[in-house]
């Protein structure tokens, strides 16, 4: 049974901020509970569809020290190490599939952070902004279970491989950019998914784990949707600045050391998920 939270929703308004509540569930250090704590607030959020709207207009929250130091609340565990040196892992033994599933399970834990970071960081966007991300999040959050779950079945749990922390990493670099964030992480890091799980997909069914094909067909689903996200929110800034989407893409590239994506791509998935065909061509190395 999948451990889903309370679901129930109070009829009042909620005390704190929209924003102000992502930020507390930013900072939660237990896996379990930032992920319920995501589910309950994209709940709350959709109980009152006027709390976004207050939060479009919101100014810019204050971190104390402390706070700026303890982002984002994470486990002491997984360590975190070097992408170079996070084993290379396959699916056909036991121990070498629970660590590819923790090394994904790693990936939508640091996105239920992504999520809740646009969604505190980022002052003076429409409410739809908020609303979109605390979707984004809730849904990280139902797919990081489903993932410690199967995990827990394996006779693993997730903390017991080490992690790579190249996801937030580049949040961090974006903090105070907010094109840039949208350029370079739902839309570039997160969309390599899209690329990465049909292949991950034919092992682990060569493997004859088909409930963990099943969890990432549910993944998949779901990302074309948040990486759709990212696209809709760079194309309103780039629009909102005067700026041509696909000429300055290679420029944040370069400007914040964002990996250069390289083919194979799931063209099905990106065309759905909202890039266009211009984007695909400059993706494809077809621009010239």
């Amino acid at each position: 049974m999948t451990a889903l939270g309370n679901d129930s929703v109070s009829a009042e308004a909620p005390a704190l901020s929209l924003r102000q509540q992502a930020l507390d569930a930013l900072l939660q250090p237990s896996p379990a509970a930032k992920a319920d704590a995501a589910r309950a607030l994209h709940r709350q959020a959709l109980a009152h569809p006027a709390w976004a709207e207050e939060s479009s207009t919101e100014g810019l929250l204050n971190l104390s020290e402390s706070q700026r130091a303890a982002l984002p609340g994470r486990p002491a565990k997984p360590a975190l190490v070097a992408a170079k040196d996070v084993p290379t892992r396959s699916p056909f033994t036991l121990e070498g599939r629970a660590a590819l599933l923790h090394a994904i399970c790693h990936i939508e834990f640091n996105a239920i952070n992504l999520a809740l970071d646009a969604v505190w960081r980022f002052e003076g966007m429409p409410a739809d902004f908020y609303a979109d991300w605390l979707r984004v999040a809730s849904e990280e959050a139902l797919h990081f279970t489903l993932l410690r779950e199967h995990l827990q079945g394996l006779g693993h749990d997730y903390g017991d491989f080490d992690a790579h922390n190249g996801l937030w990493a580049m949040c961090e670099r974006t903090a105070h950019d907010i094109l840039a964030r949208m350029a370079l992480v739902p839309r570039t890091l997160e969309a390599r998914g899209l690329d990465a799980t049909p292949p991950i997909q034919a092992k682990l069914r060569k493997a004859g784990d088909e409930a963990a094909v099943g969890i990432l067909d549910i993944i998949l689903r779901d990302e074309v949707g948040h990486v759709a996200i990212g696209n809709r929110w760079f194309h309103h800034l780039c629009a909102q600045q005067g700026l041509d989407p696909v000429a300055v893409y290679p420029d944040l590239v370069v400007r914040y050391e964002a990996p250069r994506l390289r083919p194979p791509y799931n063209m099905e998935a990106r065309l759905k998920a909202g890039f266009t065909d211009a984007e695909m061509r400059f993706l494809l190395g077809e621009d010239g």
